[in-house]
């Protein structure tokens, strides 16, 4: 969505398509605003930041990095070998939430949660431009500077299969990497290694963080979750419960709940 600092009605959707497209919709008309064409294959992740930029991932190897207002195409990040599967901006979390804390008030004035907004994501951001990371099917990952440079910041490398997804933490301290080699890595938002989390007996499919950026759950192709704790570096919490593979987990903003989404056709809603 159009973030809410940005605009507090929050009317525009953009979606990625196997047909190499990605859209952007305006939700209270139900109309195409613009298309975004120039991948090659299909698009496998899209991401809307918060200074006007989008960004749209492919199975063409490039991620391409568009204006919000006309949909131009602004510059094209080279450098993966592979499908790139995953974007995440140091930002998403504030980008995500918008005037929605852990405290669950919902302003309805929408000029003050416009303005709440604003301060939640430049609390994050700061006075740099936003970073993005990138998580490949050749095993890496790179970090830019989308805003400025076409050039990769870092290449960060460690895993050996597939990387399916990355995430900045809440505070944007820190990444985390979800790949099918059964492990989550922990990297600074500099791109350091810093540890390596295992316990999965099989395909590592989700992770989300927690809103204080303490701890992490992951959902995995073996049927469990698992919650780690970052600052120990180590497994917290082991949840079994599924009866096949979980493919989504996600963490409310008020700390309280996590709810997970399986093969074997169930939701299941966690409490600490």
């Amino acid at each position: 969505y159009k973030r809410q600092h940005v605009n507090p009605n929050c009317r525009r959707l953009i979606s990625g398509s196997k047909d190499g497209t990605a859209i952007v919709w305006d939700t209270l008309l139900g109309r195409l605003v613009f298309t975004l064409g120039g991948h090659t294959n299909g698009v496998t992740c899209v991401r809307w930041g918060g200074e006007g930029l989008i960004f749209t991932a492919s199975e063409d190897k490039t991620i391409k990095v568009w204006s919000s207002k006309d949909g131009k195409l602004c510059r094209t990040l080279t450098g993966h070998g592979h499908w790139v599967n995953t974007l995440a901006l140091n930002t998403d979390y504030a980008l995500r939430t918008g005037a929605f804390d852990h405290t669950g008030e919902k302003e309805l004035d929408l000029d003050k949660a416009k303005e709440k907004a604003l301060k939640r994501y430049n609390d994050v951001k700061g006075e740099d431009h936003e970073r993005l990371v990138s998580g490949s099917d050749d095993f890496t990952m790179f970090i830019w500077n989308p805003f400025e440079s076409k050039q990769p910041i870092i290449r960060m490398t460690g895993h050996s299969r597939p990387i399916i997804l990355v995430s900045f933490s809440p505070d944007g301290r820190y990444i985390v990497s979800a790949s099918f080699d059964k492990s989550l890595k922990l990297w600074s938002s500099s791109g350091k290694y810093l540890t390596t989390f295992r316990g999965h007996v099989g395909e590592v499919y989700q992770v989300c963080w927690s809103a204080d950026s303490r701890m992490l759950v992951s959902g995995s192709q073996d049927s469990t979750l698992k919650v780690w704790d970052v600052r120990r570096k180590k497994l917290k919490f082991d949840l079994p419960g599924h009866a096949d593979e979980v493919y989504t987990v996600d963490w409310s903003p008020d700390g309280e709940k996590v709810v997970s989404g399986s093969k074997d056709r169930m939701l299941n809603l966690w409490r600490e």
